[in-house]
């Protein structure tokens, strides 16, 4: 799957649409280059946990993965549209290496660190964009600090449940990264108010 592929068209019309010099400072664009590395690993570490879930079994749990690495792509993308909004320069690394354990292994691991982002750091960097009034940045922070809170129940809940949880198609928003169990109702999104017709099936 080009995840990607997926969310970089959405992610450049959001960088399109918020165009144009705004305030901010360095601590700002430096909590936004933070996140926006935080967010290509989760991207590439989720993958990686996606094959070991299928390997082992878990099929459902796998394609949770694969969606939580699509929404976290689509953070990643707008963080780096919110630094070239403020005038800053996005700072690339290489992907951290991934050395994954058992699926239940990695469940614990990641609702520790969605857990992390939800309650600390997501919070702080918003809090800070806000006062600032950073309006590329309160909005790329405002959409993943809303949808790491999903993530942390999903994958909560796939660990309370050993792994073992319902079969179901997950969507996700090509542009904030919301992700839902099933299909979406008609209408809009309730964290980037795109159309949920425009969310991607994750199989």
């Amino acid at each position: 799957m080009n995840i990607r592929g997926l969310v970089s068209g959405g992610a450049f019309l959001w960088l399109a649409a918020t165009a144009g010099a705004q305030p901010g400072s360095g601590e700002t664009i430096s909590n936004l280059n933070v996140a926006h590395h935080g967010e290509a690993n989760a991207h590439h570490r989720y993958g990686v946990y996606a094959v070991t879930a299928d390997n082992e079994g878990f099929a459902q749990v796998a394609k949770l993965f694969r969606a939580a690495a699509v929404a976290e792509a689509t953070h990643e993308f707008t963080h780096m549209g919110a630094i070239l909004n403020l005038g800053g320069k996005v700072e690339s690394s290489a992907p951290e290496t991934v050395a994954p354990g058992t699926t239940l292994a990695n469940l614990k691991q990641v609702v520790a660190g969605e857990k992390y982002e939800r309650d600390t750091m997501y919070p702080g960097f918003l809090k800070l964009a806000e006062a600032e009034r950073a309006h590329a940045a309160v909005r790329s922070f405002g959409f993943a600090a809303a949808v790491e809170k999903q993530h942390a129940r999903l994958f909560a809940e796939a660990l309370a449940q050993a792994g073992k949880i319902p079969a179901v198609d997950y969507f996700v928003c090509p542009i904030c990264g919301t992700t839902t169990t099933g299909a979406p109702a008609p209408g809009k999104c309730p964290t980037c108010q795109n159309p949920t017709t425009k969310y991607v099936n994750i199989r």
